[in-house]
């Protein structure tokens, strides 16, 4: 028969338990919070390392293992029998096991799945099930949150899209339907989630070379080095990939993100130790006039830590970019895209998706295309030439002394000065 510890540790699931792994003197064996199970084949209890003293980050790693060595449904703690699937499995529990296997480097699954926890706590009512979230409690959801604005952390207030709203719906259908999989519920979601390709109002500015350089202007004026130099990077860095903001945040010079290969002038966007999502971030081919930058940079995050959002919120007012989401950070990737389309040739374009990380190679030819000297050369030319037909409007906005190979930067911001 099997043996099931009673509660035992400082948190349990199912058959598995957390806890210290001590001696028999009581001393720690190590430092670190370990997983225990009792194996019925091999008739004893095995344990494994959570690699962390941090008592919530345990309780994660232990949901993860519980999640990836169980058949769903809990196993009740006093008689060691499996529960009934699907009888009244808690929401909140549902989006616990979502989070844990599913949202490992996408913070963005996090922040919408923590409206959903945060209705329900406003709502008090901690214990509902999963089979009782139908499509009138996701109406008042979506009502909930439309009367809730995005508040910066300067207090500026804006008005929440619905598609973000329904980007919250979509994951609370992925960690309900995720429950079912497992057979922790006893069916899949009774409602059903309205395609964001339906509500987008997908913002139709777009700026040409002279607001490119307007931007670059602002941002590299030799009066404010510091409190724009984050906004500067950020432009060049993303006038010179295409990327995303939160890619563009990402970007890690360092050895230990393996992202930028400065012999190859390629970076990934991809930080080592991070999943691809859905958002697929490309291995892209960097301009010249960039790598100068990125090659004369400390170790770190290129942009820096913190966001530039409030800067880039001033530089938006004073140029006068159009307001209501059409001149947001997203500006300058959809920008350059449109700029690329009116001066490649049509069949370049396929280089253009994959700059945008819309269409990629197989998983093998990813490895070793970006090697190549002709991988996305056509891009990456068109690129370079719109670099120096903002430098031309705006001297100083790459701030490089002379052109070629052997240009050499002024730095930006602390940045230490390439040789």
């Amino acid at each position: 028969m099997s043996k099931r510890p009673a509660s035992k540790g400082v948190y349990q699931r199912g058959q598995y338990w957390l806890d210290w792994d001590r001696k028999r003197d009581g001393s720690l064996r190590t430092p670190y919070l370990t997983i225990f199970w009792y194996d019925n084949d091999r008739g004893r209890t095995r344990s494994t390392s959570t690699r962390t003293r941090d008592v919530a980050e345990a309780k994660g790693a232990l949901d993860r293992h519980y999640l990836q060595h169980s058949e769903g449904a809990d196993i009740c703690p006093t008689c060691g029998q499996r529960m009934n699937s699907g009888s009244r499995f808690l929401l909140l529990q549902s989006i616990q096991d979502y989070l844990a296997i599913k949202a490992d480097g996408d913070e963005a699954i996090g922040y919408r799945l923590a409206h959903v926890t945060e209705y329900i706590a406003e709502r008090g009512d901690l214990t509902i099930s999963c089979e009782r979230i139908t499509e009138e409690w996701v109406k008042g959801f979506r009502e909930w949150l439309a009367k809730r604005p995005i508040v910066s952390k300067y207090g500026k207030e804006r008005e929440r899209a619905l598609s973000t709203i329904e980007n919250s719906v979509i994951q609370l259908a992925a960690a309900i339907n995720f429950s079912h999989s497992r057979g922790d519920t006893a069916r899949p979601t009774l409602f059903k989630p309205v395609p964001t390709k339906s509500i987008n109002r997908t913002p139709h500015h777009r700026s040409d070379v002279k607001e490119l350089a307007s931007m670059f202007r602002f941002a590299a004026d030799p009066r404010f080095p510091k409190k724009r130099g984050a906004l500067h990077r950020f432009l060049i860095a993303a006038v010179a990939t295409m990327a995303r903001p939160d890619a563009v945040h990402d970007i890690h010079l360092g050895k230990t993100k393996r992202q930028w290969n400065s012999d190859a002038r390629i970076l990934d966007l991809n930080p080592a130790g991070r999943r691809q999502t859905k958002k697929y971030r490309p291995i892209l081919p960097i301009a010249w006039q960039a790598a100068l930058h990125f090659d004369a940079a400390e170790d770190g995050y290129y942009v820096g830590v913190q966001s530039v959002r409030s800067a880039w919120d001033t530089m938006a007012i004073e140029i006068g970019l159009p307001g209501e989401g059409q001149g947001g950070m997203k500006l300058v990737r959809r920008s350059m895209a449109k700029l690329l389309r009116d001066r490649m040739a049509k069949s370049d374009w396929q280089e253009i998706e994959m700059f945008l990380g819309h269409s990629r190679f197989d998983q093998i030819s990813d490895i070793y295309a970006p090697f190549d000297p002709g991988y996305l050369s056509a891009a990456r030319t068109e690129i370079e030439a719109i670099i120096d037909e903002i430098e031309k409007l705006a001297p100083g906005a790459f701030r490089r002394s002379s052109t070629g190979d052997d240009a050499e930067i002024i730095p930006i911001g602390g940045a230490k000065k390439y040789a």
